[in-house]
């Protein structure tokens, strides 16, 4: 099979606190050649910076997540959010974006910390990995605005939406979600989806694809997502694979 490029994980989550150095270590043993590895707080950074030190075949993406955006103050956050971009293993800001399916944080903070890490990460040249949830409208508002470079990860809304992102030079990111009953949305977009803007993802440990629905979800488990995306394209799961790690390293501007 060919080599599995995870665009978006979270392996500084406690529930890999009892292995997870036994599990990061043995990716590459499992087909598993890269791994990005995304916070999700200032906590959540200081964590995967560690990993990414750590492991080579992790890289690090520093940002703070909409959950979380009501805990920190952009006047201190930001000197500390640039020094963590500074590190010579990140190649993305994020996870950040909208969410107004929990509403964790006031929608205003929301949007406010969303635009002003767009605008960081442009300054940077930086691409993003963006987070979407019942928030669609604000979202392209915002993105329309920054036209970032990056992903909207873990993709499931319509097809008019991917149109735009698309048309905007974003990638689509498909996890789990593609294997689910019932998930009529997101493989309708990974089946439109141009060849060169297609990205894998897990979201780990979270969003487990069938068989392993209930379980803990690890990067392996692309295999079963890059297999249900080959079948409504009509291709085999290694041409995906494939074209997931080609659209990876250019991104996020790896060595082939």
């Amino acid at each position: 099979m060919a080599e599995i490029y995870d665009t978006h994980a979270h392996y500084d989550d406690v529930r890999f606190d009892d292995d997870r150095h036994l599990l990061v270590s043995s990716l590459p043993l499992h087909g598993v050649g890269w791994v990005l590895s995304c916070a999700d707080s200032l906590e959540s950074c200081r964590k995967v910076q560690a990993l990414a030190e750590a492991y080579p075949h992790v890289s690090a993406a520093f940002g703070i997540h909409p959950h979380n955006v009501h805990t920190v103050d952009w006047g201190t956050l930001e000197p500390e959010l640039r020094r963590f971009l500074a590190h010579p293993k990140c190649v993305c800001l994020g996870e950040i974006g909208l969410d107004y399916h929990y509403d964790f944080s006031p929608r205003d903070k929301q949007r406010d910390l969303f635009a002003r890490q767009l605008a960081l990460a442009n300054e940077l040249d930086l691409p993003v990995s963006v987070h979407i949830r019942e928030a669609t409208a604000d979202a392209l508002d915002i993105l329309r605005r920054y036209q970032p470079r990056g992903v909207v990860h873990c993709f499931s809304g319509s097809l008019e939406t991917a149109r735009t992102l698309l048309d905007w030079g974003m990638y689509l990111g498909f996890g789990g979600a593609v294997t689910f009953k019932g998930a009529v949305k997101p493989l309708a977009a990974a089946a439109f989806c141009p060849a060169d803007r297609l990205l894998l993802e897990t979201d780990a440990p979270y969003m487990t694809p069938v068989p392993y629905r209930g379980r803990r979800c690890e990067s392996t488990h692309i295999a079963h997502t890059a297999a249900k995306i080959a079948e409504v394209r009509g291709v085999s799961v290694d041409t995906i694979l494939d074209i997931a790690r080609h659209n990876a390293q250019t991104l996020f501007r790896l060595p082939a």
